[in-house]
């Protein structure tokens, strides 16, 4: 008998391998389980790093399920503006046939969305490369918020976006951010919580007494004034989470108006330099560091760029006031 399944939530649709199931192929069990799907687009999916087996990613279709399996699926939001390939200059860092690394200023949106048709990181990644229709949010493997510049990697073909996404899943891809916050951090530790979608404002992201676990480590650089430069790890990779664990530790990231880096600090400080933390258009936020496996040749890579002019210039000017 045909068993249905399970959705559990929006995102994700979850069924249990029957008697019936067991030994065979995992596109074949979840053609059955996930009626609503047709085998190819479940093998897609699959192949995309979509669907999960005991919470472990499985991107081989040929994979032998066994009776208990716990299967659950997380349907990938379609990739809008598919036609829109734009000429938009992009910084590449590293390129070969599977991937590239890219070094995204800031002030550039990653993917289209509400109030931002066009004009994106995907909108050029379809221009430079057009196969990247073809994948699973063309090619994007992660992203970084319009105002956060640095680095980030992205898969040239399937094979790459479903090992790289099971890398990224399993935190295996290392990412290390520059963050200039507000108030002088004693001292550097790890963060960790729960972390969802805000009660009231769901623009918003929050720690919360419950939902996904998040993990940030941080440790002080360089102390100023009145603010602390941070070098800042991602152990997960939630929505705002550099953001919103910093907020959380009351050290908010300097010129980030959701989270509360614009508040004002004291007056200590002088007219000139406090101009020029008014007008800093952005938050000080830079992907500093990226270092993975490569998917296909196993070699590993790192890779680093420093912070763009504008932060760079930030810095400065509040290295010329350091408490003595």
């Amino acid at each position: 008998m045909k068993r249905k399944a399970i959705i559990e939530d929006r995102a994700a649709e979850t069924a249990t391998v029957t008697a019936d199931l067991a030994g065979r192929r995992l596109d074949a069990a979840a053609a059955r389980l996930l009626d609503q799907h047709s085998r190819t687009k479940l093998q897609d999916w699959i192949g995309a790093g979509c669907l999960s087996v005991n919470g472990k990613v499985q991107v081989d279709p040929r994979y032998s399920v066994a009776e208990g399996d716990a299967i659950s699926l997380r349907v990938p939001p379609p990739v809008e503006h598919l036609d829109d390939a734009q000429d938009i200059k992009l910084d590449i860092v590293h390129e070969d046939k599977s991937l590239i690394v890219l070094d995204k200023p800031p002030g550039l949106t990653v993917h289209p969305g509400a109030g931002q048709p066009d004009g994106t990181l995907l909108n050029a990644l379809l221009h430079r490369y057009p196969k990247a229709r073809e994948l699973p949010r063309g090619g994007l493997v992660h992203r970084l918020d319009k105002d956060t510049s640095g680095l980030l990697v992205v898969a040239l073909t399937p094979t790459a976006h479903a090992l790289l996404t099971k890398a990224m899943q399993e935190r295996q891809i290392r990412r290390e951010y520059d963050a200039v916050v507000c108030g002088v951090m004693a001292m550097g530790g790890t963060l960790r919580t729960a972390f969802g979608r805000h009660a009231r404002d769901r623009t918003k992201m929050s720690v919360m007494a419950t939902g996904r676990p998040a993990v940030t480590h941080y440790r002080v650089v360089e102390r100023y004034a009145e603010h602390t430069r941070v070098r800042v790890r991602l152990e997960t990779g939630r929505t705002h989470q550099i953001r919103v664990h910093l907020q959380h530790l009351r050290h908010p990231v300097l010129g980030d108006p959701t989270y509360g880096g614009r508040a004002a600090r004291s007056g200590r400080l002088p007219d000139e330099l406090r101009k020029t933390i008014a007008a800093f258009p952005r938050q000080a936020l830079h992907a500093r560091e990226l270092e993975f496996d490569h998917p296909v040749t196993g070699k590993r890579l790192a890779f680093t760029r420093e912070a763009p002019d504008d932060l760079r210039k930030l810095m400065l000017a509040l290295r010329r006031h350091v408490r003595a």
